[in-house]
């Protein structure tokens, strides 16, 4: 074994230990004595790979985020048409949540400072990272004709990554998550007729005196 083959073992061992720390404790009570224990090595030598507990979290965020973009494109990519895909997603993004599998999620919704110092945008950047994830079928639902062709696809993915928040962290009477026949009547009834209507009809402009 070469010294770059071994240091590149030490270093995800450490990542594979900062996330089960992360798991267990969340950021603020993960320690880096408690990450080295758990790759077990002393803590100068994962200071050898990581300067500070901030770069370290910071990269297993960094794999965590990787890991899941990848695993939901799979999961709505043979999926027949956009309702289908906000509905799924919405689901898969509440289960989610509730799992402990759900690590970057859980991170970003209940540590946001803590994660955004260790990630850099952190959840500042989640509008943005999730309307870029759902251009894709935005743009392919414009392409097919499953939304109004005039349809501006930035704009509406970030509508679509609004709802989808909205709809995974805040509760609600009427409507459950991780129901998917709940999810799909919801998408299908309110958010995908607004994905239909024709933007030029639906231009604001001010109000006119006398109206």
């Amino acid at each position: 074994m070469t010294g770059s083959t071994a240091a590149k073992g030490v270093r995800d061992r450490l990542i594979d230990a900062a996330e089960v720390c992360l798991r267990a404790k969340g950021i603020r009570a993960t320690t880096v004595s408690q990450v080295a224990e758990a790759a077990l090595v002393s803590r100068g030598w994962l200071y050898r790979h990581f300067p500070d507990k901030a770069s370290l979290v910071g990269a297993a965020i960094v794999r965590l985020n990787e890991a899941w973009w990848s695993e939901v494109h799979a999961m709505l990519e043979p999926l027949p048409g956009l309702d289908e895909q906000i509905a799924k997603g919405v689901v898969n993004a509440r289960t989610a949540y509730d799992d402990p599998g759900s690590l970057l999620m859980r991170l970003r919704m209940d540590e946001p400072e803590e994660f955004a110092a260790c990630a850099g945008a952190g959840v500042q950047g989640l509008v943005p990272d999730l309307a870029a994830f759902w251009r894709r079928y935005v743009a392919a639902a414009v392409g097919s004709g499953g939304i109004h062709p005039d349809t501006h696809v930035d704009e509406a993915s970030e509508w679509v990554a609004r709802v989808v928040i909205s709809l995974v962290t805040v509760p609600g009477d009427t409507l459950d998550p991780s129901n998917p026949d709940q999810v799909r009547a919801h998408v299908r009834r309110y958010v995908m007729p607004g994905l239909k209507a024709d933007p030029a009809q639906t231009e604001w402009a001010p109000a006119r005196a006398g109206d």
